[in-house]
């Protein structure tokens, strides 16, 4: 299992950012081997993406969610990922967003992408993409403001 932590500054207040998060279906106008999510109810969505012509499906649980504080989801299945999204409030109109994955790659692609380097270089990419995303629209596309309390069995 590989850790990877990466985090940016984005110059809108942590509400924004945290909103413009919670907007799962709009993840491909930023992360670039993303297809499609499908939210297919308050605490479970549905992947498509594309990784170097493979295409890949998965369901992912959010396992926590606390407004304008953090996401963190698991995947279910073949795919072995998860993760937590933190927003941290830097001042009133900038805010870091920390990404922290675990990841367990499952195929020879995936450790090679792994090895070298490559889901880590994905990870800072779809980050920047966020950030020009979120910054050039200035607020964000929707909201969902509900909590999802941490499992205490898991």
């Amino acid at each position: 299992m590989s850790t990877i932590e990466k985090s940016i500054e984005v110059e809108v207040p942590v509400r924004t950012a945290y909103d413009q998060w919670t907007q799962f279906e709009d993840f491909p106008q930023f992360m670039e081997d993303v297809e499609r999510i499908d939210q297919l109810d308050d605490a479970t969505t549905h992947w498509v993406v594309n990784v170097a012509g493979q295409e890949r499906e998965w369901d992912a649980d959010i396992t926590e969610q606390e407004p304008d504080q953090r996401v963190a989801w698991r995947s279910r299945g073949e795919t072995k990922h998860a993760g937590v999204v933190t927003f941290h409030k830097i001042d009133e109109g900038k805010t870091r967003v920390m990404v922290q994955m675990d990841i367990e790659p499952t195929d020879w692609a995936e450790k090679v992408g792994d090895a070298t380097g490559v889901i880590e270089r994905n990870v800072q990419r779809d980050l920047e993409n966020f950030k020009g995303f979120i910054e050039e629209r200035g607020m964000e596309t929707g909201a969902w403001r509900g909590e999802i309390d941490q499992d205490p069995t898991t």
